[in-house]
């Protein structure tokens, strides 16, 4: 048997043997008559110079000195080792073992390495969105991310010295010495005039962590998440995909977004970034985002150069009961300068753009979706709706919202014009438009006014008033003088500040041919939203019964109500109109923002001529509700 065994072996092996000769002929034949790939006729081998030689091995000694740090760096974020063959990498092309080719250049780059690909359970995707797509720009990207995961990670640890507890123990302070001293600047130095920014957060969702990453990694539903926080976002090209369907594991993506507070004193961030997920163990997933093309010269009119994203996103580990532990890291640096005074103490509180913010939001919105989810909503619910219509109504008023703050923010979501009146105040902004084509909103032009004023009272108490049927009449001329009924009330959490309501003046009939008012609220830890639009019956009879809500014309006005920045400290205005801190008052004493915004049809055709009367209008507007508002909260 054993001399069988050998004897079919050596067949094997002489079979092998005759086929590598025959190779071996064939190449040297080709050698001897080289041809042109170019122009397919005979080549003409020329010798290569010592300087060449001594260049390529150079350029030999680079890449392995590249690949063996490429190794470590990928071997900690991707949690498995990667081998690579030491052998020589010729010139004409990179050796087929290599299984990582991005790496570091001198120049804090990436050597541009044609045909090098992830061969780690990721792949790229082609298709030139952006000038991104090149393989050098690629590559470097992609060395970015990791860096930045690596950051994050860092950031969020829970006992990391980056971190410090403030005096009353309730918040994470940063620690920027610490910081400086543990990372190198990843995308560049803080330009001059800039300001740091940096919050930490961690809260209890009720979200599973792939649940959370699937929304995460999509534009649209990302957005839908945070609808008051981002006024719109984008995919522009993706970089890494994940080869194994069904998991965002290892997707790294452009990304382009706006950024707001719902106030007209703070401009809206305009920032280009990357977005980088990774599984680290079963079921604990990070988030990173870090902003690229930022600081270009020549580009002073880059509308990105106020803003730059620093490694930011969070670690989300799934917990018992379809939990989530989510911590939170946001980190950027920003011009101060063209940021109102009044908003400053909210954005260096961390409740205007930072992690506290991100993480109400969060669980404010999951919360949400649970209770509409949920199987007793319809037991609950005594409005009588179907949820056919239920879910029409709820669409409709994420719609309001969504528009309010487009009017508040002036983001870029529609085209609004900036006016200046002489008799407006400074800290109103008034803006215009005209609509034609769009069905959702009355055609004709229309006016948005916005403004925000610090107001002596607690978030808490301005909210329960502003949300009270009973007292509409105050400051509301949609009530008619009297106060309003709630006919139809969807819960969207425990809250009971949390629902979408129809509301009505008086005892009229919901047959009535009358005005009918839509209204949205909600209310967590980093703010509260009140906002509203007249609709008329027989709209509202079709969406309560199903039908598409998207030709229901709107034009939502209402309140944001956010924390001045002042933790246990309460706030005056001094001579001048600046908010100061007042030491000894605890935060019941303290104060909120308040931004009103109003938008009104001026006129029903869209060629018409805007007048300074309709300007002064809603200017009084403004101005007769504030002072109203005032006068009724300090009164009860």
């Amino acid at each position: 048997m054993k001399t069988q065994m050998e004897r079919h072996e050596n067949i094997i092996l002489r079979q092998e043997h005759d086929k590598l000769r025959a190779e071996n002929e064939m190449l040297k034949d080709a050698m001897k008559n080289p041809t042109c790939n170019n122009c397919g006729g005979p080549a003409v081998p020329g010798s290569v110079s010592n300087y060449e030689l001594q260049q390529l091995r150079i350029e030999n000694a680079r890449l392995k000195d590249e690949l063996g740090r490429i190794c470590i760096l990928a071997n900690k974020f991707l949690g498995r080792p990667l081998t690579s063959s030491a052998g020589p990498i010729s010139p004409q092309g990179v050796n087929s073992s290599l299984e990582l080719g991005v790496g570091r250049n001198g120049f804090g780059g990436v050597a541009n390495i044609p045909g090098s690909m992830m061969q780690t359970s990721l792949e790229f995707v082609e298709g030139p969105v952006m000038s991104l797509t090149m393989p050098h720009d690629r590559n470097m990207l992609i060395d970015l991310a990791l860096t930045a995961m690596d950051e994050l990670i860092k950031m969020a640890e829970a006992d990391s010295p980056l971190w410090i507890k403030s005096l009353d123990g309730g918040r994470d302070v940063f620690n920027q010495e610490e910081y400086m001293r543990t990372f190198s600047p990843c995308i560049g130095m803080k330009p001059n005039g800039f300001v740091t920014e940096a919050s930490r957060e961690t809260g209890m969702v009720i979200i599973n962590s792939s649940a959370l990453i699937e929304t995460m990694m999509d534009a649209n539903r990302w957005a839908e998440m945070f609808p008051c926080m981002i006024a719109r976002s984008a995919t522009t090209d993706v970089l890494l995909s994940p080869s194994v369907t069904g998991t965002k594991n290892g997707a790294l993506q452009v990304m382009v977004a706006e950024f707001q507070v719902l106030s007209p004193l703070v401009p809206v961030r305009q920032a280009k970034f990357l977005r980088f997920c990774k599984q680290h163990i079963e079921g604990v997933w990070a988030v990173v985002d870090v902003s690229i093309d930022t600081n270009r010269e020549g580009l002073s009119a880059d509308p990105f150069q106020t803003y730059r994203r620093l490694p930011s996103g969070f670690v989300v580990q799934d917990v018992p009961n379809n939990y989530s532990k989510v911590t939170w890291i946001e980190h950027a640096e920003y011009d101060e300068s063209i940021v109102h005074h009044l908003c400053r103490p909210l954005l260096s509180s961390g409740m205007g753009f930072g992690a506290p913010k991100w993480v109400a939001t969060l669980q404010r919105q999951c919360e949400c979706l649970a209770v509409l989810m949920s199987s007793t909503m319809t037991v609950q619910d005594q409005s009588g709706i179907s949820p056919i219509g239920r879910k029409s109504m709820l669409k409709l008023a994420q719609r309001m919202t969504y528009n309010f703050c487009s009017g508040v923010c002036a983001s870029s979501v529609r085209k609004w014009d900036k006016l200046c009146v002489g008799n407006v105040g400074e800290d109103v902004r008034v803006l215009t438009r005209k609509n034609v084509n769009d069905p959702g909103e009355p055609p004709g032009v229309v006016l948005c006014a916005a403004t925000t004023v610090w107001l002596p009272m607690t978030r808490q108490r301005l909210f329960d008033f502003m949300r009270d049927e009973r007292m509409r009449s105050e400051w509301d001329i949609l009530s008619n003088g009297g106060p309003l009924q709630e006919m139809v009330h969807i819960a969207k959490g425990q809250a009971p500040g949390n629902c979408a309501s129809l509301l009505r003046a008086g005892a009229m009939n919901v047959n009535d041919s009358g005005m009918l008012i839509l209204q949205e609220t909600w209310n967590d830890s980093s703010g509260s939203l009140v906002v509203y639009a007249p609709v008329d019956v027989p709209s509202m009879s079709m969406v309560m019964n199903g039908g598409d809500s998207t030709c229901v014309a709107l034009l939502p006005s209402g309140f944001a109500i956010l924390p001045d920045g002042y933790f246990g400290h309460g706030g005056l205005i001094n001579s001048n109109g600046t908010m100061v801190k007042t030491e000894g008052s605890s935060n019941e004493s303290g104060g909120c923002l308040l931004t009103v915004g109003f938008q009104i049809l001026v006129n029903s055709l869209p060629t018409a001529k805007l007048t300074v009367e309709s300007v002064e209008t809603v200017n009084n507007l403004i101005s007769c509700t504030i002072q109203k508002i005032k006068a009724a909260v300090l009164e009860t």
